[in-house]
């Protein structure tokens, strides 16, 4: 499995860094993991084809791990797209992919394109849904967002790939990350409690419970970003590639 942070930011480009947006591939397929506003962009600079995403995996509905899949589908409507398209997300997506894609680009959801999109929606205990070979499930968090906000996993070919999203500490963290290969973890703040995000201080408390091969931290804020070099995990970067499972 090659996991690749194609943007490891914040929703405020803090360290000019690009949303979150994690591509990760095996046994032939590709998925991403968050699709934030800034994703084809991203994609473009560090020359990712959008054409080989197969399945993208929501944590939940904020625009910066959301907002780039209206432009994902438009791209592939103007690129002559015809392989079909999983999005995989918490209970909700189904509406608001259409209720953004509707006020970002007016009668857009009514155009007939020459692709599916299929909107999966996870039930936040865990169960196991899938895209090819690509096995996904999602526990719920603790983030506000008008809708369940979930941590994700994604397994394949004999690996694994976690992730928090944003969320305060719990317990749904330890399940989730419990035996992946890599799990990427939210470090908003260094140690500044901020409602519904989760703290470098805090995480590092927790950081033991969470039985994954190894943890990078992602989602960083100011604070974090100025202390990175300070923490005892791995901290991601836009472009940082890490491989997992079976060599």
């Amino acid at each position: 499995m090659e996991i690749t942070f194609i943007g490891s930011g914040d929703a405020f480009g803090n360290g000019g860094r690009f949303q979150t947006c994690i591509r990760v591939r095996a046994d032939g397929a590709t998925a991403l993991v968050d699709c934030g506003a800034t994703s084809l962009t991203a994609m473009r600079a560090q020359g990712v084809d959008p054409g080989e995403v197969a399945a993208v995996v929501v944590t939940h509905l904020h625009g910066d791990h959301f907002g780039g899949l209206p432009f994902l589908v438009l791209d592939g409507q103007f690129t002559r797209r015809t392989a079909p398209l999983t999005v995989f997300g918490p209970v909700g997506t189904r509406d608001r992919l259409h209720a953004a894609m509707e006020v970002l680009y007016p009668g857009s959801t009514g155009v007939r394109r020459r692709f599916e999109v299929d909107v999966v929606e996870l039930d936040g205990a865990g169960g196991t849904r899938r895209c090819g070979p690509l096995a996904v499930r999602g526990w719920e968090v603790d983030h506000a967002s008008g809708a369940p906000a979930l941590a994700v996993r994604v397994d394949a070919a004999g690996a694994s790939f976690g992730y928090s999203g944003d969320t305060a500490w719990t317990p749904a963290l330890v399940t989730a990350a419990d035996g992946a290969d890599v799990f990427a973890c939210e470090a908003y703040t260094w140690d500044k409690p901020v409602r519904y995000h989760l703290d470098y201080a805090t995480l590092r408390e927790h950081a033991d419970d969470l039985g994954a091969g190894r943890l990078v931290l992602t989602h960083m804020g100011p604070t974090m970003l100025a202390r990175t070099g300070d923490a005892e995990h791995a901290a991601a970067v836009d472009g940082l590639v890490l491989h997992a499972g079976p060599s």
